[in-house]
């Protein structure tokens, strides 16, 4: 009997509107997650605490704990907290890092999450993964897919600005990511995952093409639908393929090589998937990027976030390093340090004119 279909792990339900935050006990209620309220909400000690403030008298019965960074020991440690106390949920209110802890403490004490997302910075709020910093740099855990995500289009106007725009380098960067994926299938024959190429491509086309801007809901609306829409093509495919190829290779460089300089995850991306465009023959669309990229102020050339051209050469050349066994135009080509900096100016020239 041949399988007809299959079951793609998903939220039970998305909410993306102004004023979400406050119905947020109604939605947990009508989808029966917490029909009596009995949460455990995990936030900051920062913008965190504000949004504490509005929601606590919405939810009486719940238990708010701090989270003090994106570690895996915080994690461990609000698991070890929460468990046995009968939750039906866990809450994680936040940006990325609050939200990485929720889902593992959550994953540990086998209680869904709840993803409420102060901010757009990047795709993980509905993965499959959460990416802890541990003693040995930083690591990715599988855990489950939240259970529900909501995305209060007020509370996102109230984060910093950067944030959005470093999320629409990370949804755009999805373009650069298949062309990867796709590359390896034509050479090593690595098998695509069809529906989860097609959501991941489909959410960095929508974000490219959009012509409005941070300012408007409309925009931060399609931004972050395809943010919930990449992390479901993380969980179809069952790995981040769909979303990380040499733009993220090249991200994690950054990351790696000047832990105390590297920029928003998002800038570094959306820059590393200009390039890359650039490196495997698509000029038109590495104008493209790089002409959006800039529309909405994100960085197209290193020495807007503070890096030399060196550092960013250098950064290509160890980018393969960070991602063994992943198969991208960096692998493909093989460069040298001087075919990475003659491929460099080639880029920046292109791009300035």
């Amino acid at each position: 009997m041949p399988v007809l279909t299959r079951l793609i792990p998903s939220p039970v339900v998305v909410d993306i509107r102004p004023g979400a935050l406050e119905d947020l006990p109604v939605l947990l209620a009508d989808q029966r997650i917490s029909s009596g309220g009995r949460l455990a909400v995990a936030t900051s000690n920062g913008s965190g605490q504000v949004l504490r403030e509005r929601l606590a008298p919405l939810l009486p019965d719940a238990d708010w704990y701090e989270v003090a960074g994106g570690t895996i020991d915080a994690a461990v440690g609000l698991a070890d907290d929460i468990k046995g106390k009968r939750y039906d949920a866990v809450v994680g209110l936040g940006g990325g890092k609050i939200i990485d802890v929720a889902k593992y403490a959550s994953a540990r004490v086998g209680l869904p999450l709840v993803a409420v997302a102060t901010n757009l910075a990047h795709d993980g709020l509905c993965s499959p993964v959460a990416t802890l910093d541990n003693d040995n740099g930083r690591g990715s855990y599988g855990v489950p897919t939240p259970i529900a995500v909501v995305i209060d289009l007020e509370v996102i106007r109230e984060a910093p600005v950067r944030f959005v725009r470093a999320g629409i380098g990370d949804t755009v960067s999805n373009i650069s990511a298949i062309a990867d994926w796709e590359l390896s299938h034509r050479v090593t024959g690595e098998k695509v995952d069809g529906l989860a190429a097609a959501m991941a491509r489909t959410a960095g086309e929508s974000v490219l093409r959009h012509p409005g801007g941070v300012g408007d809901d409309g925009f931060l609306t399609v931004l972050a639908e395809g943010l919930v829409l990449t992390g479901i093509a993380m969980s179809i495919s069952g790995d981040t393929r769909p979303s990380s190829g040499a733009c993220h290779e090249i991200s994690h460089a950054f990351d790696l090589l000047y832990p105390q300089r590297c920029a928003l995850h998002g800038e570094q991306v959306g820059l590393g998937a200009a390039f890359a465009m650039h490196l495997r023959g698509a000029r038109e669309e590495s104008a493209l990027f790089a002409e959006v990229l800039g529309r909405h102020g994100l960085p197209v050339l290193p020495g807007e976030i503070g890096f030399s051209v060196e550092e960013f050469v250098r950064a290509v050349e160890y980018a393969p390093q960070t991602r063994p066994g992943r198969f991208t135009i960096l692998e493909h080509l093989d460069l040298s340090t001087d075919q990475i900096r003659d491929a460099y100016a080639d880029y920046a020239k292109t791009i300035r004119s």
